[in-house]
């Protein structure tokens, strides 16, 4: 079974239009969080979410390709772009059809959905845009990507749900150490901060009513989450493909776990049962024990019932070590990017190794009796990290988890 090594990464995100950027605004704990611009929000309940600011896809992409794609869309190609630009990757033609994508959303184009049903209902079939099933598809942005950069190896977008990054990187790292591709681009986007998302994120009880210092993810005083939007990208390769190009290998991909809850469509399990099955899997596929995990990034949504759930089951499935790892959320400054989150965090994961550095909780005020670990509050600690554990859980009982590791030849 072939190893599979990060090589690059890119990142748009509500703390900034970069990997580096992102990184500075999550290491000095600083929000992403602000009011809504995306959409009128005079008579909606919800007014702030965690947009990304000042993303101008002009700057990079043909004005023509601009028009013909969705938010998520273009937010993925930005960042695709960094990736390959980090990596140093320079593709040959052969090289092109060793390469697939795997870059994946949640929702797909949400802003397109609404536009182009106003457009339906008020204007008729005929004012409807050439273009509006390629911009809703969820497929759309591992197309994109594909054709941009011509890549001709496998392309595919896994809905999960919040899992759905974390889902498409770990089947990149099935095809990679198959030995079906040499290079996967890997990752998610999500573009759906709108009133239909939002909206619904309300009625159903799962969205935040304060104004300010909020999300608070593990918080006693939590009340739910604050939606981001935002892609991250990585660079996956064999390495022997990344050896034999000399290539600044950054982490090693060495665990993938998966689990489905069967429980509920919106609810986790009370007792985090399905969360810890992915965990201890995860670690079963990496050869590792519960003691060697340094640091976990958190789903962390800032649920009562999602956060009660995942520390109930980081405590299941570490035992007693549980209590000496730090876990943060770092949602609690991105807001929660949906299907796109688990890459973003994946990307923290790789530069929580790289500099030692693990991401605070901030708006954290104190533990309740379930919620009781190490959350890193409020403030993000220097300490060696050899080993990090991305989680990431979604609606329907989808559960992804992903286990870093610094890299030794």
């Amino acid at each position: 079974m072939k190893r599979v090594v990060v090589t690059g990464f890119g990142v748009v995100s509500p703390l900034g239009l970069t990997a580096e950027e992102s990184w500075q605004g999550i290491i000095a704990g600083n929000s992403g969080v602000g009011p809504i611009t995306l959409f009128d929000t005079t008579d909606f309940p919800i007014r702030i979410a965690a947009e990304v600011k000042n993303f101008q896809p002009e700057n990079f992409l043909d004005r023509k390709e601009v028009r013909r794609q969705d938010r998520f869309e273009l937010l993925a190609g930005v960042a695709a772009m960094e990736a390959f630009k980090h990596s140093g990757l320079e593709l040959s033609e052969e090289m092109g059809l060793r390469t697939g994508v795997a870059v994946s959303s949640g929702i797909g184009g949400m802003d397109t959905i609404l536009d182009q049903t106003y457009t339906l209902f008020n204007e008729g079939p005929r004012k409807l845009s050439p273009f509006a099933i390629p911009r809703i598809m969820s497929n759309g942005a591992a197309g994109m990507i594909s054709i941009q950069h011509k890549l001709r190896g496998p392309s595919f977008s896994v809905a999960s749900a919040c899992a759905s990054a974390s889902d498409g990187i770990g089947m990149a790292v099935l095809l990679l150490r198959a030995g079906i591709v040499d290079i996967m681009v890997a990752g998610g986007s999500e573009a759906s901060i709108s009133p239909l998302a939002i909206g619904g994120f309300h009625r159903v009880g799962g969205y935040s009513e304060r104004t300010e210092a909020t999300p608070r993810p593990f918080s006693a005083d939590r009340d739910g989450l604050i939606m981001g939007e935002g892609a991250a990208i990585l660079i996956l390769e064999t390495l022997d493909h990344a050896r034999k190009r000399k290539a600044d290998i950054l982490a090693e991909i060495i665990g993938y776990g998966i689990s489905a809850d069967a429980y509920h469509v919106t609810a986790p399990t009370e007792d985090g049962s399905g969360s810890a099955l992915a965990i201890r899997r995860a670690m079963e596929d990496a050869k590792i024990g519960p003691e060697e995990i340094d640091y976990i990034n958190a789903h962390g949504t800032g649920t009562p019932l999602n956060d009660a759930s995942e520390s109930l089951a980081i405590k299941l499935a570490l035992g007693e070590h549980a209590y000496q790892v730090p876990v943060s959320s770092t949602k609690s400054m991105t807001g929660h990017m949906m299907g796109a989150t688990g890459a973003l965090e994946a990307v923290f994961c790789v530069q929580a190794i790289r500099d030692g550095i693990a991401p605070p909780t901030i708006n954290y005020t104190g533990k309740d009796e379930i919620c009781d670990l190490d959350y890193v509050p409020n403030q993000a600690r220097e300490m060696p990290i050899k080993v990090a554990m991305s989680n990431a859980f979604g609606f329907g009982g989808h559960n992804s988890v992903l286990i870093m590791r610094a890299f030794e030849d």
